[in-house]
């Protein structure tokens, strides 16, 4: 599981001087360098485990279901063990925990199958009631929230809506995959749950808006969404006000490598 962790500079000390020395392990898979470090010292093992227990919270970035599995598995396994004592291995799951500063949300695009039978005239007559719609020269990457790109019929667009939110509603009111959904897919195209909807696909930021060009022009895709990045900032906020990041609203690259680390229950 991949967890960000609000900048604790004591804690990064401690973690800065055990990884001083050459790592146990360092492996470049897919183009990216994992290096490993392994503390064996009793004291250092203790001094970082307390560090870590002082941390205010560890928030979930990328692994949610498996995070939820393993919580399952471990409930499972409890209640199959009546004489369980609290430190079987299956308590646990292997966390890589990142500083905030050290971390970088990239885009999450959307791509969409079928303009819900309307022409892409039609189409852009409808997104201009919610949005202003200007043409672009070149991808229209978002400069900033509330603005995003849409490619259609070959050509690029760059949307602003007419009536953001205010400063101060919700945090999830405030999201820019919230309000893409709320005022653009569901009322135009008819796109509900994303989670669900086979009319709707993702794709990461690391692939570039030209390849959502590709898909538009090569088929199977008739448009494609461009949105600005959600900020590390606002994924705590929403944390912190107990609420859920709506589905596919965050995209992490590089991913660490499968199998790298193996973390057994029995």
């Amino acid at each position: 599981m991949l967890a960000i962790h609000r900048r604790a500079p004591a804690f990064e000390a401690l973690l800065e001087a055990a990884t001083k020395a050459a790592p146990d392990c360092d492996v470049t898979v897919d183009g990216v360098r994992h290096t490993i470090w392994a503390v064996a010292d009793p004291e250092t093992v203790a001094a970082i485990g307390a560090a870590a227990e002082r941390l205010d919270a560890l928030y979930i970035a990328d692994g949610h279901h498996r995070s939820a599995a393993a919580a399952r598995v471990a409930a499972m396994r409890r209640e199959a063990n009546p004489n369980h004592r609290g430190d079987e291995a299956y308590n646990g799951f292997l966390v890589i925990t990142f500083p905030d500063d050290q971390v970088r949300v990239l885009d999450y695009n959307r791509v969409v199958y079928d303009l819900n039978g309307l022409t892409s005239e039609a189409f852009l007559a409808r997104v201009a009631e919610a949005f202003t719609v200007t043409p672009s020269e070149g991808p229209a990457r978002p400069a900033g929230i509330h603005d995003f790109g849409l490619y259609v019929d070959g050509g690029w667009y760059r949307l602003g809506l007419k009536a953001p939110p205010a400063a101060d509603a919700d945090v999830l009111a405030r999201l820019d995959v919230t309000l893409l959904a709320e005022r653009l897919l569901e009322p135009i195209l008819g796109i509900g749950d994303p989670r669900e909807d086979m009319r709707i696909d993702f794709v990461g930021g690391a692939r570039g808006l030209e390849w959502l060009e590709h898909l538009v022009d090569n088929g199977p895709m008739a448009a494609a969404f461009a949105l600005y990045p959600t900020q590390v900032a606002t994924l705590l906020e929403v944390a912190d006000a107990g609420g859920i990041m709506p589905p596919k609203s965050t995209w992490f690259e590089p991913k660490l490598a499968d199998g790298l680390i193996s973390y057994p229950l029995d």
